[in-house]
């Protein structure tokens, strides 16, 4: 029988997709249609290094390249973890402080040069690399809190490195041992009752050694892992493609899940299927949020996550589909995350920060003076639950309260402002600080829509109690970050999406070696830092949890964030879209999708 090569091209939701198959002349009419994903994210990507970045695009991303030692359920709830990399879950020492790992054999990286032309096998070698550089002071790992403090000798070995320069990886290091390629011991100073979460997250999954001293600075840019897809082509800030890894490992499908009726479905749907089951993901970078709703309602994506507010009430009236969008087959999930909007106070200014009397007053007063309810009804449409505290609801050590000054009072906050001597001592509509100078205040933010709304909000809140409001627009997300990193902006309304499911998740971001990292606060007290060295010891109990009351109570105090809401945000999906569900402590779940082709728009 010949083999002939054959251009097969297929017209989907009104485009022309071309592909070259081979296949047996005899054959030639059993044709191979090409599954894709086509999906928006509304903020940019900065590439491919999950220890150094710490937005959700960029872990999302990494999630489907590289490869963590756990992972999650991806149908349980309450959540389950579950081995990934790992061929089983760890083993752990009576007193919390060992835990060992055996590694899968045969999971390899995806071909590169850098590798000579021979398959390599992903080892405890690589995850003991990926974990040290994570500490790595030339890397500036946003995520090195994961890992401080943590491993035995791995700070030492640290602290030597921002002395001479160079991290020295192939020190010994006790903290992180492999006495051979298929085993990883870890050995912690304290318990970390935590530690199997964290080992489930992008940060913490292999690279290769090997590809990131080739790369250097570029290793963002050029992504070499052992996970179900691969980098095919990047158009930073505007596309990115990506493609199923062909020697992707045979992997059996396993969930707990077995009282839901759509779990099981999906579950029935994807045992002895082949992962991934998706050949491409087509990625836009669409920040505005009507481009993002139009291509979705033309068949150009797949699925929207997640509906903008603002079409909120036309997708979802009453909280259900839509009846013109009920009719294509459009169906919805819960876009399950424990994500909390808040503004924070840069404790560092000059202005605004400090932790005097009449420092704490003025971000008390500007809190209270400002609608969360207004937000939330006009930004939100009424998809999210106001907030008090800074630990998320159904997170391990939250508590159910709120400070008696958690109000929206505007007359309070002008009487707060006059009592701590913000006063108009000049008589132009604006109040002066206490010692006479211009009281001004600057929230920085980047240009897409919702912003502009709230910075509305804010404006008009801070007209009615007399401060003056400034905003200071930067064109992009990716770089107010590094801004509020470094200390330069006064305030900025942001969020916080937990990675995994204990309030601790939360309280690191308020821990003063966080600053540099996701404290964007700056907040630095060393009261809260005993009590955090306390608590992240500690396994969850009423202890702890009435630990957890104190320091958020020292937060509702010293006001470093204005809390706004938990986020309640849905995902809308076409019918030919199978197996979608979103974890909360999950990135995108592409190696679980498929596609129904019989139900495929065609041109």
């Amino acid at each position: 029988m010949g083999w002939q090569m054959i251009s097969i091209v297929v017209g989907l939701r009104g485009l022309m997709v071309a592909a070259a198959f081979t296949f047996p002349c005899a054959s030639a009419s059993q044709t191979y249609v090409e599954k894709v994903i086509r999906t928006a994210f509304p903020s940019a990507e900065r590439g491919f290094d999950c220890a150094a970045e710490s937005d959700e695009v960029t872990g999302t991303l990494c999630d489907s390249v590289y490869d963590s030692l756990l992972q999650y359920d991806y149908l349980a709830r309450p959540v389950v973890l579950q081995p990934r990399s790992a061929a089983a879950m760890p083993e752990i020492s009576a007193d919390g402080r060992v835990y060992t790992f055996r590694i899968k054999r045969d999971i390899f990286f995806t071909e590169h040069k850098v590798f000579g032309g021979v398959r390599r096998e992903l080892t405890s070698h690589d995850y003991a690399y990926s974990l040290k550089r994570l500490l790595d002071p030339k890397v500036k790992a946003q995520w090195q809190f994961l890992v401080e403090g943590k491993f035995i000798g791995l700070d030492e070995l640290q602290a030597e490195a921002k002395k001479t320069g160079k991290f020295d990886y192939d020190k010994p290091v006790r903290g992180i041992e492999t006495p051979d390629p298929y085993t990883l011991i870890l050995r912690l100073k304290e318990p970390d009752y935590n530690l199997n979460y964290i080992l489930a997250m992008p940060a913490t999954a292999a690279v290769a050694r090997e590809v990131v001293e080739y790369y250097g600075s570029a290793f963002a840019e050029n992504p070499v892992g052992t996970g179900p897809f691969m980098l095919k082509d990047w158009r930073r800030s505007s596309r990115i493609t990506m493609v199923r890894n062909p020697n992707y490992r045979s992997e059996e499908f396993s969930t707990v899940a077995d009282k839901d009726p759509r779990d099981i479905e999906i579950a029935n749907a994807l045992r002895g299927k082949k992962f991934p089951q998706i050949d491409r993901i087509e990625i836009s970078i669409i920040d505005e949020d009507q481009p993002r709703w139009l291509a979705f309602l033309n068949n150009e994506h797949d699925y929207l996550r997640p509906v903008p507010e603002v079409y909120a009430d036309i997708a979802l009236p009453g909280g259900k589909v839509a009846p013109n969008l009920a009719a294509r087959g459009i169906t919805k999930v819960a876009n399950e995350q424990a994500w909390l909007v808040y503004t924070m106070f840069n404790m560092q200014d000059a202005m605004i920060g400090g932790y005097t009397p009449e420092r704490i007053a003025l971000r008390r007063a500007m809190s209270i003076a400002y609608p969360v309810a207004d937000e939330i009804a006009i930004l939100e449409k009424g998809q999210s639950i106001e907030a008090f505290s800074p630990i998320a609801q159904g997170m391990a050590g939250y508590t159910n309260e709120r400070a008696t000054w958690h109000e929206y009072n505007p007359a309070k906050a002008k009487a707060l402002l006059d009592l701590y001597g913000y006063l108009d001592r000049d008589g132009d509509g604006w109040r002066e600080a206490p010692d006479g100078s211009q009281l001004s205040v600057d929230l920085a933010s980047f240009p897409v829509l919702r912003e502009r709304q709230r910075n509305e909000l804010w404006k008009r809140a801070m007209d009615a109690i007399g401060i003056r409001m400034t905003f200071r627009k930067i064109e992009k997300l990716p770089d107010l970050r590094k801004q509020a990193q470094a200390g330069k902006v006064q305030m900025w309304t942001y969020g916080w999406i937990a990675d995994y499911p204990d309030g601790e998740n939360f309280l690191q971001l308020f821990w003063s070696k966080s600053i540099g990292g996701a404290n964007y606060s700056m907040y630095n007290k060393p009261e809260y830092d005993a009590l955090y060295e306390q608590v992240k010891v500690m396994p969850d109990s009423p202890a702890r949890t009435e630990r957890y009351r104190k320091m958020v109570k020292m937060l509702w105090v010293d006001n470093p964030w204005r809390v706004h809401y938990l986020r309640q945000r849905t995902v809308l999906l076409h019918p030919w879209v199978i197996g979608y569900k979103k974890h909360p402590f999950g990135h995108e779940p592409w190696r679980y999708l498929d596609i129904d082709l019989t139900k495929l728009p065609r041109q």
